[in-house]
């Protein structure tokens, strides 16, 4: 008997595995006027920039989904690591009253909502679409960027908790 099968099979160790890849956390927002919906990613990338695209990947359960689907639009938020405790509020769905209540939200071109405390915020146009098994790939064509001004770190998800990112540099070998 190999690892894998001793261990819960190659699901369990892709879970396990896969929390070892420290990532940026995403806020993804949609919606349009009082119908808003939200959550955090970390399966967030870029697909091109020409055109400029993004693209996520989102839980078909979960319930900022469908609300995307419908609106055709949604906004990735890069979040700093100042807003650890809004990235909570989207995270978990025993929290999901206090999403939107925290931090100072504006509403991009397309209606969706941005943090403007966001490090980037990209408002993205739904062009594509891919269903895979309990996910929806979402391509993005982005359609307004807003950047921060300061220089806060950003926030860092890793092993399944958040992280602030590292405030100095390592520099490679030429």
């Amino acid at each position: 008997m190999d690892t894998t099968e001793r261990e819960g099979g190659i699901a369990a160790q892709f879970k396990i595995g896969m929390r070892r890849l420290a990532s940026g956390v995403s806020l993804i927002t949609t919606g349009r006027g009082d119908v808003r919906g939200g959550l955090i990613a970390t399966a967030v990338n870029s697909v091109s920039a020409e055109p400029p695209t993004l693209l996520i990947c989102v839980n078909q359960g979960a319930s900022a989904h469908d609300l995307i689907v419908t609106s055709g639009t949604f906004c990735v938020n890069f979040l700093p690591a100042s807003c650890a405790d809004i990235a909570g509020q989207f995270s978990s769905s025993a929290r999901k009253a206090e999403r939107f209540v925290t931090g100072d939200w504006t509403e991009m071109a397309s209606g969706s909502p941005a943090l403007a405390s966001a490090l980037a915020a990209f408002d993205c146009e739904v062009v594509q679409t891919v269903s895979y098994h309990s996910h929806t790939i979402f391509i993005g064509l982005i359609r307004e960027v807003r950047l921060s001004e300061g220089d806060d770190l950003p926030l860092i998800y890793l092993d399944r908790n958040f992280h602030c990112g590292a405030s100095s540099k390592i520099s490679l070998p030429a």
